[in-house]
């Protein structure tokens, strides 16, 4: 990847940290010193996007005093404007910042790797041992736990974002065309920026621009290269950038076009890289919105999983580090596993988690090292602000949709469909409600919101209430 920056005068390498002019980025926050920061950043990045930045935010701002709290901030607003995590975008942009393209590198690859090792072995066992009476009681209650979690986060988002009633509207649209009408997702989140492009121009603040949090800026190591001009891989070049275009493309679709041309476009390979390459365009506003669009398709438009399975590669993720988008992971695992060509079932499900984990991040690189020296033209931008503000907004129909998505096929065994013209809603069968899953629901929502209770204490409990109703005899 060197060679998407311009080599700097002198001969010296590119982003090592190390030397000593200013081309090699920030002299005074050592390479070394970077990577240790961003591997600790990757061990610890549980608890959602939310948790991840606040966990960032505390190290490289309060802690290390690298970066300044605006200019983290603007940065985060940049990274909430692209598809993908903006948790691990934020750590390419910072790293970026730091250390030009192998900082970038370094961060954003730490970011995801610790969770993507225990993501594969976890959807190993999976694979293998799913059957048990053991593992099956064990998602029980974690299924009821990520339900749980699905709805908290619908009003947290809320919360959030629908400040007006313009705000409301947009958001009810988004889940009746979703939820009744199979609208697909990439649709409604070019129609919700449309939205938000025109009502900047005569909405006359109806539409409310999504902002960060104000704070203090510190006068940080970051802020003051940046303030003396003395980081010259900030300033746009449009040499630069289409190099960094040509290399990206070429690294995110490879893997994908191999496999077209080897296997043929019926092949599950090309399947699976070629449909997460897609998600990886669509992601707006984080993955809960993604996962309602991801679970559709890979339950009933390829097969590749059954409604249950996607609901315990979700809880898996919840327990694992780094972004929740990782249970892309998992379901490339399944699939490659159940349909594995001439390969062995388990090196297939490895190579497919390590293709739909391919395509899913490299664009994450592209977003981050293309935009990254033109972010300054987005500060204060009117249109930009009130585009993202309608796409967040549509986001919480969308979640909401997953919700209650969810919620029919943990509570209920039989979910068949409403048809009428275009209108297709799921209705689930009274008769196959499973009450065990019921009460783990009931007690899961009661931990979130009665108990106050976090992430990982909600997972942990529910598993084990799923043990017992599970594995115990009444």
């Amino acid at each position: 990847m060197r060679a998407i920056d311009e080599a700097p005068p002198g001969g010296g390498p590119p982003g090592s940290g190390e030397g000593s002019g200013p081309e090699t980025g920030i002299a005074d926050i050592p390479f070394r010193e970077a990577l240790r920061v961003w591997l600790k950043i990757g061990l610890l990045s549980f608890g959602g996007p939310a948790g991840q930045i606040a966990m960032m935010h505390r190290i490289l701002v309060d802690e290390k005093r690298w970066i300044g709290e605006s200019r983290y901030l603007h940065a985060l607003n940049y990274c909430m404007l692209l598809p993908g995590p903006e948790a691990q975008q934020l750590a390419i942009y910072v790293g970026w910042l730091f250390h030009r393209a192998p900082g970038g590198l370094v961060a954003g690859i730490l970011f995801v790797l610790p969770g993507a090792l225990v993501m594969l072995a976890l959807s190993i066992v999976y694979a293998l041992y799913s059957h048990l009476a053991f593992i099956d009681a064990l998602f029980l209650g974690v299924k009821a736990a990520v339900l749980a979690i699905v709805v908290e986060a619908v009003l947290r988002i809320g919360r959030r974002a629908l400040g007006t009633p313009a705000m409301y509207a947009i958001a009810v649209l988004a889940f009746v065309a979703i939820f009744f009408l199979a609208v697909p997702f990439p649709a409604i989140v070019v129609v919700a920026a449309s939205i938000g492009l025109i009502g900047a121009r005569f909405g006359r603040g109806r539409l409310a621009v999504a902002r960060g949090h104000e704070g203090p800026d510190e006068r940080a190591v970051a802020d003051m290269a940046l303030d003396s001009g003395r980081l010259a891989h900030t300033r746009p070049s449009f040499a630069r950038a289409a190099r960094v275009a040509a290399v990206c493309l070429i690294l995110w679709f490879a893997p994908t076009v191999a496999a077209l041309l080897v296997l043929g476009w019926d092949d599950t390979f090309t399947q699976i890289g070629w449909f997460f390459s897609k998600l990886a365009v669509v992601t707006f506003g984080g993955a809960y919105a993604v996962l309602a669009y991801m679970a559709q398709q890979a339950v009933e438009a390829y097969g590749w999983l059954a409604p249950g399975e996607m609901l315990d590669g979700l809880g898996l993720a919840e327990t694992t580090p780094g972004p929740l988008i990782m249970v892309v992971q998992f379901v490339g695992y399944l699939a490659a596993f159940r349909d594995p060509g001439g390969l062995d079932p388990l090196v297939a499900g490895v190579v497919g988690a390590a293709l739909a984990t391919w395509v899913t991040f490299v664009p994450c690189f592209l977003w981050i090292f293309l935009g990254a020296p033109y972010v300054e033209k987005l500060r204060n931008n009117r249109d930009v602000g009130a585009a993202l503000s309608c796409i967040t907004a549509a986001v919480v129909g969308v979640v909401l949709n997953l919700a209650v998505w969810f919620g029919m096929h943990v509570v209920f065994g039989d979910v068949g469909a409403f048809v009428s013209g275009p209108v297709s809603v799921p209705w689930p069968s009274l008769a196959s409600t499973d009450v065990p899953a019921l009460g783990l629901t009931v007690f899961a929502i009661w931990l979130v919101f009665g108990r106050r209770l976090g992430l990982l204490g909600t997972l942990g409990l529910t598993a084990v209430a799923g043990l017992v109703v599970g594995l115990v005899p009444w």
